[in-house]
């Protein structure tokens, strides 16, 4: 049996050329795909590893709360306490993790670089968005279980604070992005890095107001940018809170989008040397 040559003839119109793909398409793909390879990664890490994921840094900021309310006034210049804390631990949080997470994407996705579209840079751009997403999720569940309890938890200026908080974060991704580097070049790089956070945990104001501080001591602890957000970020929930004076959200801007693109030059300049490490 002859096929009929107008239907073979329609088929063949049909079949139009794929364009070719742009870089912004490629690039988009790439992080898609590391998105989704990071998330299954973290998902799939142990049993119910979701729960855990989401569950161990909300007990970790509700046990603070109930620890220190417990131990001092519930008002803190007009605020509630336990608010207030949470708010300094989830600020932090979303500093410390992108930086901390970011600093060994290179090295756990090396494997990933014998394909020609995949950077290194994109590997420490996914996870900073990954960690950014968790602790948004962490951050808004705190957030409204302290406002079902009747706790004075809703911002009531929503921009500021998240202004507040996607500053953090940007300050986080910027370091991940410059420590991503330096840990492979360096390797105890990382080890320092890991050791200074804590005592920066304590020198950021996640557990007091700088406002209580001597002038004196308040004046070298506002050298550190993250008080500036977390400052901002507070002022955002309470009506009544008053920044310390010297707290500038600006600051804390400058070091974060400075520490961005000094970590996309160091990717640009050392990207050969990170894949072939």
């Amino acid at each position: 049996m002859t096929a009929d040559p107008l239907i073979e003839a329609s088929k063949s119109n049909d079949v139009t050329p794929r364009l070719p793909r742009t870089s912004l398409d490629v690039t988009l793909s790439v992080w898609r795909a590391l998105f989704l390879r990071e998330g299954v990664a973290r998902l799939a890490a142990g049993r119910a590893a979701w729960l855990w994921l989401l569950f161990q840094p909300i007990v970790h900021v509700v046990f603070l709360m109930v620890v220190f309310s417990t131990l001092r006034s519930r008002v803190l210049s007009g605020t509630d306490f336990a608010v207030f804390l949470a708010l300094g631990v989830m600020g932090y949080h979303m500093f410390r993790n992108p930086t901390t997470r970011c600093m060994n994407a290179v090295n756990a996705n090396r494997a990933l670089f014998a394909y020609r579209q995949v950077k290194p840079v994109d590997a420490v751009i996914v996870r900073a968005l990954l960690e950014g997403f968790i602790e948004a999720i962490v951050f808004l569940l705190v957030i409204a279980g302290a406002a079902f309890v009747g706790m004075d938890a809703i911002p009531h200026d929503p921009l500021r604070a998240l202004l507040g908080v996607c500053l953090l974060w940007v300050f986080g991704f910027g370091l991940g992005l410059v420590f991503s580097v330096g840990n492979e070049l360096i390797p105890e790089i990382g080890r320092i890095v890991t050791l200074m956070l804590t005592p920066l945990y304590f020198m950021s104001g996640v557990m007091f107001s700088p406002a209580a501080l001597p002038p004196a001591a308040r004046d070298w602890l506002l050298l550190n940018p993250i008080m500036h957000g977390l400052e901002y970020v507070r002022s955002g929930f309470f009506p009544g809170y008053h920044l310390t004076p010297g707290v500038d959200i600006e600051y804390l801007a400058t070091f974060a989008f400075v520490s961005v693109f000094f970590g996309l030059a160091l990717h640009v300049r050392f990207e050969k040397r990170l894949v072939a490490l």
